[in-house]
């Protein structure tokens, strides 16, 4: 009788050290590269290359982008928070590509002249499953109101959109 007890103390202490572990980790699905580069136009802002940085953490996935060669122009600025970002992306499942979306509105405060950070944004439209694969949405032609794969829209302290097609397929597409 004692050692049935003591087995079942046992056990009963392991399921409820399991169960703590559980509760207490995260999440956290690998993106792989976590990193890559593409290169975008975007007008006014500049074009070069960009760094995209891939992170999937309690199935909410996200892209944040960062980039030297994009910049605000001089004599403009931007609030924390007051920077809305849309990132079009081109999926790949099971052989068939379709575009996703990737949308935020996070960004530290930037000057004229300085680097954009832009992000991260998260998964806003579409779905990615894990295996699933996405890559930069390459556009030919001038950057417009219809011809887009990323987004900048500005609010404060002034109000400004901004254009880019990415020129590039990026160095190496995220497998989620």
């Amino acid at each position: 009788m004692a050692r049935s007890r003591l087995v079942g103390l046992a056990v009963l202490g392991t399921v409820g050290a399991v169960t703590a572990t559980l509760a207490l980790s995260t999440s956290s699905f690998a993106v792989a590269p976590a990193t890559a580069t593409a290169t975008y136009d975007c007008g006014t802002w500049g074009s070069g290359l960009g760094t995209l940085t891939a992170t999937d953490t309690g199935g909410v996935k996200k892209i944040k982008l960062t980039s030297t060669a994009i910049t605000m122009p001089v004599g403009s600025s931007a609030n924390p928070n007051s920077i809305t970002t849309t990132l079009k992306v081109n999926k790949t499942a099971g052989g068939v590509t379709s575009e996703v979306q990737f949308s935020a509105k996070l960004n530290p405060a930037m000057s004229g002249g300085n680097p954009i950070t832009l992000g991260p944004l998260s998964l806003s439209s579409g779905t990615i499953a894990t295996g699933n694969t996405t890559n930069s949405l390459v556009l030919t032609g001038t950057p417009s109101a219809t011809n887009w794969s990323l987004k900048i829209v500005t609010s404060s302290p002034t109000v400004a959109t901004v254009y880019c097609t990415a020129t590039t397929t990026q160095s190496s597409a995220f497998t989620w």
